[in-house]
């Protein structure tokens, strides 16, 4: 096959090929290091033998990515021979890719899990690759790698949802210090501009009042729940009133994209006692 061709077809599959890298190795310029690798494989083979030549690459780079993930030392240099590997993309459409692709807490995730893990986690719930494909990578029977796979799933999702809940506490803890110092234009930045404050009927009977859009939730707020307390409702962060231990109003919140879009103040004691409560 004609080389200008070849490189020509390499091309064809760089973005994929560079998001399997990167989802890989978590690094730019390992995952640059790992395609070009791959194309120095590519332009040493038969390409003409090659039925499919995206699958037959992906499977490349999941091993070459395997292979530095296992290692992780010096990165060995290749001899160049005297073909040059396509020159790598950086332009913005390839910066936004790698960013957007994948958040800084999953790749933190995905280094704790093992190369085999990692590999048949990244292949089949990314990228849709069959485990009968993937286990041959990872040395493993397809039951094997799809049980790798599921195993590094419930770490991935297992450290969104306590990633999340920190989130939502920073929120929440945020909401309260602004709320009892006063700090009104504070209580905005954390607030959705459409959220809305809930009050049922037992709260209501105590003077509460409900508000909706930032501004009124925010005056509502602003030099009060100077009682409340963080805590756990439910296992997610919120806070609570509490009187000799025991809790009178619970302020339920809503956090979505780091801005507070409810908040549900509970005063009934049959919903109070149905919850489970931790004062932080």
């Amino acid at each position: 096959m004609d080389e200008n061709f070849l490189a020509e077809r390499f091309e064809e599959h760089r973005t994929h090929l560079l998001a399997v890298a990167y989802r890989m190795l978590g690094s730019g310029s390992e995952a640059d290091d790992a395609l070009q690798e791959a194309w120095l494989r590519l332009s040493r083979s038969d390409a003409d033998e090659i039925d499919n030549l995206g699958g037959w690459l992906t499977t490349v780079v999941a091993r070459v990515c395997l292979n530095m993930l296992q290692s992780r030392k010096t990165r060995r240099e290749e001899p160049l021979d005297d073909v040059e590997p396509p020159q790598a993309t950086d332009g913005p459409e390839q910066q936004a890719l790698l960013g957007d692709s994948i958040g800084l807490a999953l790749l933190v995730v995905l280094d704790t899990l093992a190369p085999p893990e990692r590999l048949s986690f990244v292949l089949h719930d990314m990228f849709a690759v069959p485990f009968d494909e993937i286990a041959p990578m990872v040395g493993k029977t397809p039951a094997a790698a799809r049980q790798l796979a599921s195993r590094a799933r419930r770490r991935v999702q297992g450290a969104r949802a306590a990633s999340d809940r920190d989130r939502q506490r920073e929120v929440v803890d945020a909401f309260l210090a602004a709320s009892r110092s006063g700090e009104f234009e504070r209580l905005l930045t954390l607030l959705d501009p459409d959220v809305v404050l809930r009050v049922d009927a037992a709260a209501m009977a105590t003077g509460a009042v409900g508000a909706l859009g930032a501004g009124a939730v925010a005056e509502t707020f602003s030099g009060r729940a100077k009682a409340a307390q963080l805590a756990l409702i439910d296992g997610r962060a919120g806070a609570v009133w509490a009187v000799g231990g025991t809790p009178r109003v619970v302020f339920d919140f809503t956090v979505s994209d780091g801005r507070i879009v409810a908040i549900d103040l509970l005063a009934d004691a049959e919903t109070l006692g149905l919850m489970e409560l931790e004062v932080q």
